[in-house]
């Protein structure tokens, strides 16, 4: 029997544009040897340096003490390849931490054993558009997807999660989504801290209920603001503390929360230095009071303590910002018990009349603890210069003299790209773009004035499937000013980023290349609720 998916996967073939290579991939039905049906078969011609099988399945972790909780959890396991390109964080609900290098070629095998359809999204990667887990791949319980792709990016942090039609925000929470780290000779070349002084941190906010089982509303005020959980985990853990050495550490930031931004900044006063973003080392380190992180962003941080006493400890905290540049949702104050309980989530629970969080955004609260347990000598100092980044230029886009205009708005409940909602098959002319060009791209909320009213005044961070981009400038209207001014040092202007948190009044131009693959390419909000109302589109690069 076809199901909807299948449908939708056949139809959407005449805009998928991967000719023969995407035909090939189409459903085979062939039983697996591991007994899921593959939805499509390994490539004759793809020799992998590394092949990694993931399954998704529903597990109990012990979070809180007591009661261990029900989560989504992935777990992997290494066919072909080094044992080290795998961690699988066992323990906690976060899914395998995958380590590769620029140039080699991944195989990886997804069987879902979940009780609903599932597909994962590769973000920040450069991979063929049938390989960027795109809502249409998804699969059901008891089917494999077969991604096959050469690992095309620089080193960087980048990330994987569920990427299901309407319901990513649930699957997230449950607990699909995981690290992705790519090196490079050039990035080795520079002797940054390795082996236990590399350090990947990801901060995410959870609820709970008395049962430590995870909560999440699906209320429309919720979804409209974005869930904000009431406890901050770290690596899958609650009041997080990292021992350290004395001396110098590289910390990978990654913001795996639903909706909630961070403003992070050290207790003690200490500059945050900045080396790398979404899409890598910057070409040379930054130092910030601040800095802020919004939902699917990274950040790479130096930071030494050679200096620091044993036994000291450092607190990095998320400061407080107007809530107003956060849009006036979500600012309540109560106690976060969803309406919607139970269902495909995981396990989680809810119960009693919607409120939002505890722990509302754009206050002040500590994120982890940070204590200098002994003493150890390091050999790793700062350089002052990182990586070669080559500028792209407005005057090389093909579009160099009409920008191509993306308007951000939530009304009438609804949360809209250009007026438009989220369609399987709704490409628009606007959304059509040559392969291999550069394009100006402008996302506007409420630039102009509009969108600038009540509650729907709210940021959104936009990421854009495929390569990654640069950003060109920032405007920010008048009205917008004093609620600005407290993130605005804290935004990171260069490198390269796939994510761009763009702020009420606000305009910002990026420039984005779509070059080697054709097929459909998403854009949306990365504020999970946001993207599962429908802000999300799709380009078709032709």
């Amino acid at each position: 029997m076809k199901t909807t998916t299948d449908l939708q996967r056949r139809k959407l073939l005449k805009y998928t544009a991967i000719g023969i290579a995407g035909a090939a991939t189409y459903p085979s039905w062939a039983k697996a040897t591991n007994g899921f049906v593959r939805i499509n078969s390994p490539s004759a011609d793809f020799l992998p340096d590394v092949e990694i099988e993931l399954t998704m399945n529903t597990a109990d972790v012990p979070i809180l003490s007591g009661n261990k909780t029900h989560v989504w959890k992935v777990t992997g396991k290494v066919i072909k390849g080094a044992a080290n390109v795998l961690d699988n964080n066992e323990g906690t609900y976060l899914a395998p931490t995958l380590r590769l290098k620029t140039g080699q070629k991944l195989r990886l095998i997804l069987n879902n054993n979940l009780p609903a359809q599932s597909i994962l999204h590769w973000h920040g990667l450069h991979v063929p558009a049938n390989m960027d887990g795109n809502p249409m791949y998804a699969i059901n319980h008891g089917e494999t997807y077969i991604y096959e792709f050469e690992i095309l990016n620089r080193a960087g942090t980048y990330f994987y999660h569920a990427h299901t039609h309407s319901v990513t925000a649930r699957q997230v929470y449950s607990g699909l989504a995981g690290l992705f780290i790519v090196s490079d000779d050039q990035e080795q070349s520079l002797n940054l801290p390795n082996g236990d002084q590399d350090v990947a941190l990801v901060i995410q906010d959870r609820s709970f209920d008395g049962q430590n089982q995870l909560v999440y509303s699906a209320h429309m005020m919720q979804r409209m603001q974005g869930f904000l959980g009431e406890q901050i985990l770290v690596n899958g853990r609650p009041d997080f503390v990292l021992p350290v050495a004395t001396r110098a550490y590289r910390l990978r930031l990654l913001n795996g929360s639903n909706s909630r931004i961070y403003k992070l900044a050290w207790d003690d006063g200490t500059p945050l230095t900045v080396i790398g973003v979404d899409g890598g080392l910057l070409e040379k380190p930054e130092q910030h009071a601040y800095v802020m992180l919004a939902p699917g962003q990274r950040l790479e941080l130096w930071m030494d303590f050679s200096e620091r006493a044993i036994g000291s400890e450092l607190t990095l905290h998320s400061l407080q910002f107007d809530v107003a540049a956060h849009g006036g949702m979500g600012m309540m104050g109560g106690r976060g018990r969803g309406m919607m309980g139970g269902g495909m989530g995981g396990g989680m629970r809810g119960g009693g009349m919607m409120s939002v969080s505890t722990l509302p955004s754009g206050s002040d609260y500590p994120i982890l603890k940070i204590r200098v347990a002994k003493k150890e000598q390091g050999n790793h100092t700062l350089p002052k210069v990182l990586t070669p980044i080559t500028a792209l230029r407005i005057k090389d886009a093909a579009n160099a003299d009409n920008p191509k205009t993306i308007a951000l708005s939530m009304q009438h409940m609804s949360a809209l790209l250009n007026g438009r909602s989220y369609k399987m098959d709704d490409i628009q002319p606007d959304e059509m773009i040559p392969v291999n060009s550069l394009q100006l791209i402008e996302f506007d909320n409420g630039f102009d004035g509009g969108g600038m009213h009540g509650m729907m005044n709210m940021p959104h961070p936009m990421h854009l499937h495929g390569e990654q981009f640069q950003i060109v400038k920032r405007e920010v209207n008048a009205r917008s000013g004093d609620s600005y001014a407290s993130v605005a040092s804290g935004l990171i202007q260069n490198g390269w980023q796939d994510t761009v948190l763009v702020m009420p009044g606000e305009k910002v131009t990026i420039l984005k290349p779509f070059n080697d693959f054709k097929g459909l390419f998403m854009y949306h909000c990365h504020n999970l609720e946001h993207e599962d109302m429908g802000m999300m589109r799709d380009f078709l690069i032709k």
